[in-house]
């Protein structure tokens, strides 16, 4: 007999993990293996059918409990039935609970009978990126993105059987999808419900194949689509279109179109959160005399702005509602204006002189934070 992996290691999770964990996996990797997905591919229906044997066994707490005490034997009569009695057979995992959860994502209904899964496949999402510039992403624009996605075959209405056909019910399973065995063993019967290999559970045959779409239902297109950017997006959040990815199969749903933001970085603005920063440079002199500036604003205008006399670098200046909206809002962010003196190079000989008489005028009292600190220093070495 062929050695069966560990059902935690199928599932991708830790023995330790919660019913939920357990559930969530399944349901990622059910969908990922599913017949209707991979119509054809023999690895797929193989991954498929061990993923539901691994979540039938996992999925039950008492199943669970055997099968981490005593391995496959604890719940696999073929391994010797395990401590306890007859054990528990892979083909008779509850299906009822399965259907529940394919319900979720294929659109209702179980396996088999009463409980059939519906074939509706919802679409994919498809991903895409878009780059702003940062007026942009300040104040919102409207773009064109070009993507592709797979859109429902115009010719077969997505049906993937050729014009003038349909696709006829499985003659094997007759339209279930299912293939349900009993196997008798010294234990009793045993049900095996797998998969119909005749039309990979789908539970139709297509004789005619359509030649657009090979079948598939779907072909893939080119689209252009205008996409309204809301004012305040910031780089790396992501717009949403609900219905505007790929199209689902036999009535499920649209996937969604999510475009990934980049905004380009600016020259003069720099943008945290919701407000902008800038840096403006005034001379010295205008620094020690005070003077009247003009600060530019991310709106395009300028803001007039009287500098006080003995303004020192660094001195912050804040503009109300100047910076970025917020998102769904009318209210903004603030800019904040960061000064900066810029001390002149390359003097003249009589530019020095002056400086330099200048100096020899200047009283301690103007260089305030100066003699504080030298003061500091002096009681610091006594």
């Amino acid at each position: 007999m062929a050695e069966k992996r560990d059902f935690y290691e199928v599932l991708g999770v830790e023995k330790g993990a919660s019913a939920e964990e357990i559930k969530r996996a399944y349901r990622k990797l059910a969908k990922k293996y599913h017949p209707d997905l991979n119509p054809g591919d023999a690895q797929a229906e193989k991954n498929f059918k061990e993923v539901n044997e691994a979540y039938g066994v996992l999925s039950d707490s008492e199943k669970r409990q055997k099968y981490d005490n005593f391995g496959h034997a604890g719940v696999d009569p073929s391994y010797g039935g395990g401590p306890g009695g007859a054990g528990y057979g892979y083909g008779s995992v509850d299906f009822g609970d399965i259907g529940d959860i394919f319900g979720s994502f294929f659109g209702g209904g179980g396996f088999g009978g009463q409980r059939r899964r519906s074939s509706a496949i919802p679409g994919d999402d498809v991903t895409t990126r878009l780059t702003l510039t940062f007026e942009e992403a300040v104040f919102g624009c409207t773009k064109k993105v070009n993507i592709v996605r797979r859109e429902t075959c115009s010719d077969c209405s997505g049906s993937g059987a050729a014009k003038g056909s349909s696709p006829e019910t499985c003659p094997t399973c007759h339209g279930s999808g299912r293939v349900k065995t009993v196997s008798q063993t010294v234990f009793g019967a045993i049900s095996t419900e797998r998969t119909c290999s005749s039309c990979n559970g789908t539970g139709k045959i297509i004789k005619d194949v359509c030649k657009t779409c090979s079948g598939n239902g779907r072909v893939r297109r080119e689209k252009s689509i205008s996409v309204n950017i809301p004012a305040g997006i910031n780089n790396g959040q992501t717009v949403s279109l609900r219905g505007e990815g790929d199209h689902g199969i036999k009535g499920g749903g649209n996937g969604n179109l999510n475009i990934q933001i980049t905004v380009r970085p600016h020259p003069i603005f720099v943008r945290r959160d919701n407000h902008i920063y800038c840096d403006v440079y005034i001379t010295f002199i205008q620094a020690c005399l005070g003077a009247t500036i003009e600060i530019p604003t991310i709106d395009g205008t300028k803001e007039v702005y009287k500098i006080p006399e003995g303004t020192q670098s660094h001195t912050e200046i804040t503009l109300k509602g100047k910076g970025v909206p917020y998102l769904n809002s009318k209210s903004r962010g603030n800019m904040y204006v960061n000064i900066l003196v810029e001390i002149p190079k390359h003097l003249s000989q009589k530019q020095k002189e002056i400086l330099q008489e200048f100096d020899g005028m200047t009283t301690p009292k103007a260089y305030e934070k100066n003699k504080g600190f030298w003061g500091k220093v002096k009681d610091l070495f006594k």
